[in-house]
């Protein structure tokens, strides 16, 4: 890692909770040719179309559009990377299940966004979202297994949790931990509205950011 990389993580940890000076996009890819050269540590984010991925990752780093949110879901068809002050990349994976998009298009992404997954050295976590008023599906599941069986770190955010009462969130909450195999503790619960969860994530992004930075100075 170079010393303008660890410079700038200090000044992003110091500010917690955090002030984003710079957030911009980078580049688009479908091959890891056309990755961005560099060893910022990455952290992927993933889920089925119209989750709310574009809105989480606008709150996260306090823009309104630097994803551009899209009234069409299954738009994002491209490996989207965005730094976020000089520290991080955050990398925009298309999303998954729209049946709308053909079959041919969606057999192109899994093997696009499973060698950027297994490939990607600076890759830290993948955040994979679900939407709480929705019950997980067969790809949520297969996505969180297949994360496990590569020792991918994984971060289970449930977003759209203003959109139902607390009695309501417990009932799906439940449904969700029986279907996906996953203790509900270990999810961040997530509102772009009220912004609920941000600090939580953000907390979370940097303790996976710098646990192998660690190590590798051991």
């Amino acid at each position: 890692m170079s010393i303008g990389y660890f410079h700038g993580l200090a000044l992003f940890i110091l500010e917690y909770p955090m002030l984003i000076k710079s957030a911009e996009f980078i580049t688009s890819a479908v091959r890891p040719q056309q990755y961005p050269v560099g060893n910022l540590p990455e952290f992927a984010f993933a889920g089925r179309s119209n989750v709310g991925k574009s809105s989480l990752i606008n709150t996260l780093v306090s823009r309104k559009k630097l994803v551009l949110t899209s009234s069409t879901p299954g738009k994002t068809r491209l490996i989207n990377f965005f730094r976020v002050n000089d520290a991080f990349m955050f990398v925009d994976l298309p999303g998954y299940g729209y049946a709308r998009v053909a079959e041919i298009e969606r057999r192109k992404w899994r093997p696009m966004i499973e060698q950027y997954l297994s490939g990607r050295e600076n890759l830290r976590a993948v955040i994979v979202i679900l939407d709480i008023r929705r019950t997980p599906s067969a790809e949520d599941l297969q996505l969180l297994d297949w994360l496990g069986q590569h020792e991918i770190a994984s971060v289970p955010v449930i977003t759209k949790v203003d959109k139902l009462s607390k009695t309501a969130q417990s009932r799906q909450l439940k449904i969700a931990a029986d279907t996906l195999r996953v203790n509900p503790n270990d999810w961040v619960l997530f509102s772009s509205k009220s912004r609920l969860g941000r600090d939580t994530l953000w907390k979370m992004i940097l303790d996976l950011a710098i646990a192998p930075l660690e190590d590798e100075r051991a």
